[in-house]
């Protein structure tokens, strides 16, 4: 079976999903359930449907997570010799080489990726390019709109 990388960080995160899933969410649905049973005739009774939909959700999302936490394999970052190298976990800070901006990326599991907080995907085009690379090197990533270049500045491994 293939084991499938994640920071510390997106474990803990999965974790804390399957916690409160167990605990918290899945009591609930299953009160909802029951209550909406007490009102009677369940063919027309859409708080139940509602509830069972909601049911089928959790459970398929506790499956789905447990799934993930068996292949796991956990990259701490911390732990990893700073060598300037780009690898899965580090902090990568680019400058654009066209607009000369400055962009932060750490690079991550499938699962943790968000742009929006500066997270990618260790299996996006701009990470496949980094990663082997070094502090200094220049890298060319293939996008729709053609090659954007850009220049390694830092590479952190926090």
């Amino acid at each position: 079976m293939n084991k499938v990388p994640m920071t510390t960080r997106g474990e803990t995160m999965l974790r804390e999903e399957l916690t409160d899933l167990k605990g918290n969410q899945r009591p609930t649905v299953i009160e909802a359930i029951a209550e909406a049973r007490a009102h009677g005739d369940l063919k027309e009774n859409a708080e139940y449907h509602a509830a069972r939909d909601q049911q089928s959700f959790i459970e398929g999302r506790i499956k789905e997570i447990e799934a993930k936490l068996s292949t796991l394999q956990v990259i701490d970052v911390t732990k990893l010799p700073k060598t300037g190298k780009v690898v899965f976990g580090a902090t990568v800070k680019l400058m654009d080489m066209d607009s000369e901006e400055e962009i932060t990326y750490q690079i991550v599991g499938h699962d943790e990726a968000d742009l929006k907080a500066g997270r990618i995907s260790f299996e996006s085009p701009v990470a496949r390019a980094l990663i082997g690379k070094l502090e200094g090197d220049e890298v060319g990533v293939k996008t729709p709109k053609g090659v954007r270049e850009y220049e390694i500045l830092d590479v952190n491994y926090i």
